[in-house]
């Protein structure tokens, strides 16, 4: 599957719109590629009961593990260092033009919206660009959304082995005529429980209020 690329000289809202129709074309190609390890293989199905909000995902689908990683401090973390919290994750990179500080900003706002509650959140932004985002180009860059986020980056190992958790896509793209690269990803924000199960997805574009209200809901559940 191909996506349109800019004409030479087109104006900014036309390249906006092109590389948008280009991270959908990416982003249905891997979900269609049943079988691999970065597939994502979710579907809206009105037949799985959605009681706490979220896409629904059929039940075969395992989504979520252990993971060894680095924060933007520095300092060696896994899963297991978010015990007790529960985790919104988001996937991305910081050279991100559009879609990585649109979320991020989301994830702000829903601490914002949650209030106390939010210290029971760890919200997480993993990198899919190891290569360039060490743990101090991370802890710049979530210092502009929010001091609470929690960058984590890693070796490239560390990094296919927690997508392929996720089941999260992504590869590394060379525009023609540049001497850089990019990085196109799927856009998912996952919610784990405090026990590192998984709670709910929610597509790019989910509004803060649906993301805080699921979440404060699943803080009400009796023993949580």
């Amino acid at each position: 599957m191909t996506a349109p690329k800019p004409p030479a000289g087109a104006p900014p809202a036309t390249i906006r719109w092109l590389r948008t129709i280009r991270f959908a074309a990416y982003g249905l190609a891997a979900m269609l590629a049943v079988g691999t390890g970065a597939t994502l293989w979710l579907k809206q199905d009105a037949g799985i009961e959605q009681r706490l909000g979220g896409m629904s995902v059929p039940p075969s689908v395992s989504i979520g593990g252990p993971f060894s990683l680095t924060d933007h401090t520095g300092t060696a973390v896994t899963d297991s260092s978010y015990r007790g919290r529960m985790m919104l994750i988001f996937f991305g990179f910081t050279h991100c033009p559009d879609i990585c500080p649109t979320e991020l900003q989301v994830m702000a706002e829903v601490l914002d919206r949650l209030g106390e509650d939010a210290a029971r959140v760890a919200p997480i932004f993993i990198t899919v660009d190891p290569e360039r985002d060490t743990p101090e180009a991370l802890a710049r860059y979530v210092d502009l959304f929010d001091p609470r986020i929690i960058g984590l980056t890693g070796t490239a190992e560390q990094i296919d082995a927690v997508a392929r958790a996720y089941r999260v896509y992504y590869a590394k793209v060379h525009p023609p005529e540049t001497t850089t690269y990019t990085m196109d990803h799927s856009s998912f924000v996952y919610l784990m429980d405090a026990e590192g199960r998984f709670a709910a997805l929610f597509r790019h574009g989910a509004a803060p209020a649906e993301i805080a209200a699921t979440i404060a809901a699943h803080l009400r559940r009796p023993g949580v």
